[in-house]
């Protein structure tokens, strides 16, 4: 497993046998990103400066999710009693026989709090399939909504835990005939969480993931009639947020911008500001992912309006990015909506709601003016530097270490991670190398 686990980091899922097959794929055969080179930022030592917008420890975080927390007893994980209790639960899960519906969901609360507390890949290892197949027998029932919805964090727990190329070609049918057939909407929303965990550790195939993309963007771009959910913001929410999850995987989404932008842009007139929020962050994606480094030998020139720098960096040898396509064909109208939301000042929202939407859309206005600056970018001036404050989002793990939030890459996948993690997110990103190396 060791050796899956390495695959994962390296090509940043899971090497199905299919995407080894498809070496021809037009994904695969793409020029670098900086999504995709991973550039190295291990935690650091905490800057004493940098304390403003970083997110909280491992128990409280201020990303957004649909998914409520399940409790996480941080005592558990320092003793030998969740090892105990995990084997009981295993084979709980796996033997359904005579179990009661209030039965297997106190099983999968039971499995799911441990997985998330501990890392236990060596407890589950060689037992994957088997519960997987019990995992899919409560989804395809849908007996009551609770274990079903239980049922798919439990799968994706399993998948993060234990990457397999297996999973997802015996789970993402289930997970996209659910999506779509399903009455509960609640069902439809973590169904669709499910199906970008599997396809992101699952070991599904390039041309694969550019298929639940596509899939997730016609629930977009029909606000949620192509699943039969009709003007609910929930599952369009939720496919938002899974469409952004798995662009970070593909090095060149030029093929794919256009009409991803049309369904973002026109979510940006949503009455949902959840819709609006979500459809912006993965405008500022595109628009960064429409920039990359220069290639090895590739001459630039200083005079090139398509190579941009950071406008704060003194050296002559700072980081500059290249235009490689253009990533929406009226910019400047999209300037004009995003200012409008920056400032949006309506009675109908709460005073969170108009607070988060400023602050997202002030954000997300300041990337697509320039790509280079990613989330709560601070363009006020540090009177000890002179220069501008920069990214100030970042992620404190414990008491003496800091990730970086620089990029909006780096939010997609937080944010990805901690909607099946949740509290559970530091001692994984600490433990499972999966996990770390999906967000360095």
């Amino acid at each position: 497993m060791h050796d899956l686990r390495r695959q994962a980091l390296e090509s940043h899922k899971t090497v199905s046998r299919k995407a080894k097959s498809k070496q021809s794929s037009t994904v695969s055969s793409r020029g670098n990103s900086a999504a995709n080179s991973r550039p190295g930022s291990k935690a650091v030592s905490r800057a004493g400066s940098d304390d403003e917008g970083e997110l909280s420890d491992e128990t409280s975080f201020s990303v957004n999710s649909i998914d409520e927390m399940i409790a996480v007893d941080d005592s558990e994980a320092a003793t030998e009693a969740w090892k105990l209790e995990l084997a009981e639960r295993i084979e709980e899960a796996i033997d359904r026989k005579r179990s009661s519906v209030m039965g297997r969901e106190a099983t999968l609360t039971a499995y799911i709090r441990i997985l998330t507390s501990a890392y236990a890949e060596d407890e589950i290892r060689g037992k994957e399939m088997d519960l997987v197949t019990s995992f899919l027998k409560s989804i395809k029932a849908e007996t009551s909504e609770k274990e079903t919805i239980l049922a798919m964090k439990a799968l994706a727990m399993t998948l993060i835990t234990s990457p397999s190329d297996a999973i997802y070609d015996a789970a993402s049918p289930l997970l996209k005939r659910t999506i779509s057939d399903s009455p509960s909407i609640p069902i439809k929303s973590a169904a669709i969480h499910t199906l970008g965990t599997c396809t992101y550790y699952g070991g599904a195939s390039d041309d694969e993931i550019l298929e639940n993309m596509n899939f997730l963007l016609e629930i977009v771009s029909s606000d949620g009639h192509f699943i039969s959910a009709p003007d609910e913001p929930a599952p369009v929410v939720t496919a938002l947020e899974e469409w952004g999850f798995l662009a970070t995987l593909i090095d060149d989404l030029s093929a794919e911008t256009e009409d991803a932008m049309d369904a973002f842009v026109e979510q940006l007139a949503s009455s949902d500001p959840a819709v609006q929020i979500a459809a912006g962050e993965n405008i500022a994606l595109l628009y960064e992912k429409s920039y990359t480094p220069p290639e090895e030998n590739e001459v630039l020139s200083d005079s090139d309006e398509d190579v941009v720098a950071d406008p704060d960096d003194d050296s002559a040898t700072g980081p500059r990015l290249v235009k490689r396509y253009a990533a929406y064909r009226r910019t400047d109208q999209l300037l004009h909506t995003l200012g409008d939301l920056a400032k949006l000042n309506s009675r109908s929202l709460s005073k969170k709601d108009k607070k988060s939407i400023h602050s997202n859309f002030s954000d997300i206005l300041n990337s697509v003016e320039n790509p280079t600056r990613g989330p709560r970018y601070q363009n006020a001036i540090s009177h000890e530097t002179g220069k501008r404050y920069g990214s100030r989002m970042a992620v404190r793990i414990h008491k003496d270490g800091v990730m970086r939030i620089d990029k909006w890459w780096k939010l997609m996948r937080l944010k990805g991670l901690r909607r099946v993690l949740q509290g559970g997110f530091v001692t994984h990103y600490e433990r499972n190398g999966v996990v770390f190396e999906s967000l360095p």
